[in-house]
């Protein structure tokens, strides 16, 4: 998560210029901080987690796949790598946010 999924998204803060680029930093990187309080109170990682990405990744891959800006070049690369990477975190995202509500609340490596 930390070697991949937290920079991909962070990374679209250099492509705040480009079109649509404060929206799509901003779904890329909300998620991630609404998480840091789940971190703080679980002292770790937890299936809760996966609740903050539902939305605004769903938001943003909706966005990226029907709505897509315009882009060329190195955005345009970026931009696919985004989607592909938010799509297979919502993969888990999911059954994890579900599992979460059905009562699984133990943080990883306890």
């Amino acid at each position: 998560m930390g070697v991949w999924l937290a920079p991909i998204n962070m990374v679209s803060l250099f492509f705040l210029s480009e079109p649509m680029g404060v929206w799509i930093a901003l779904l890329a990187n909300i998620a991630m901080l609404l998480n840091l309080p789940v971190i703080l109170y679980d002292r770790g990682f937890s299936k809760l987690m996966a609740l903050p990405h539902l939305i605004p990744w769903t938001l943003l891959i909706l966005l990226l796949i029907f709505a897509r800006p315009q882009a060329v070049g190195v955005y345009d690369a970026y931009l696919w790598v985004l989607l592909a990477t938010n799509v297979v975190s919502l993969v888990f995202d999911y059954p994890d946010a579900i599992k979460w509500l059905k009562g699984d609340r133990k943080a990883a490596g306890r």
